[in-house]
């Protein structure tokens, strides 16, 4: 087994998570939720402390408090675990089911959703994972591939869907960028100015706290902006 240094990180992860008594064999059936929700918080923390390269199996087992082969029978490689902390991260704060647009205007109603989603994107864990997956990019090309794609497919469709919502009575549903046919390019198009600038700048090292500041004049502009080119494709 590889030696492992210690570092400030290593010790917070010893003082945050107690440790507990240790245990041999397979956990009982009640227990795997369990099992499987700590060594996903573990990796998580370890892939944010230390980046996808500089994590190791080991680290995230003793931080979970679970065997090396309970890993590997649940996440078969590195690369695999940290897909599915990626998935689960992105689940997590994409719950596009809990934003309910708010205002009197159509306007104020999509400028409220830029806001919400911009929100919960521009977490520190949700940049930081996206950042390892890209610091990765050479060596595992097909990771931030699959990371970046995950985000855009469920980005897309729930947004397609608040669209649609939207778009059932009101303004919205005499512009032809909201008809059916038109509906899920032009939640592509909201994603693309709206939402993904800001993302892209915390991808790039900007700083969070600044970033979140930007968000109301940021995603105003962009929804007029936005608004302007649907209605200038014209009504049916």
């Amino acid at each position: 087994m590889k030696a492992m240094t210690k570092s400030p990180t290593a010790a917070i992860d010893k003082r945050v998570s107690a440790r507990l008594p240790a245990r041999s064999g397979r956990p009982l059936r009640e227990n795997a939720g369990e099992v499987d929700a700590r060594i996903m918080d573990a990796a998580q923390r370890v892939f944010l402390h230390r980046g996808f390269e500089g994590a190791s199996i080991e680290e995230i087992a003793e931080v979970a408090r679970a065997g090396k082969p309970t890993i590997y029978a649940r996440h078969p490689s590195k690369k695999e675990l940290f897909t599915a902390v990626v998935a689960r991260n992105f689940k997590k704060f994409v719950r596009f089911e809990e934003v309910t647009p708010v205002g009197a205007t159509v306007e104020e109603r999509l400028v409220s959703v830029g806001i919400t989603i911009l929100g919960m994107a521009l977490q520190v864990e949700n940049i930081g994972l996206f950042r390892a997956s890209i610091a990765e990019v050479r060596r595992f090309p097909d990771l931030a591939k699959e990371v970046s794609a995950m985000a855009r497919e469920r980005g897309n469709e729930a947004i397609t869907r608040l669209l649609g919502e939207m778009a059932e009575c009101g303004e919205l549903h005499a512009l032809r960028a909201f008809g059916p046919d038109r509906l899920r390019t032009t939640a592509r198009f909201f994603l693309d100015l709206v939402v993904l600038p800001l993302i892209m700048r915390a991808l790039f090292g900007e700083s969070l706290e600044s970033l979140c500041a930007e968000i109301p004049g940021h995603v105003s502009s962009r929804v007029s902006f936005f608004l302007a080119a649907c209605r200038e494709g014209g009504a049916d």
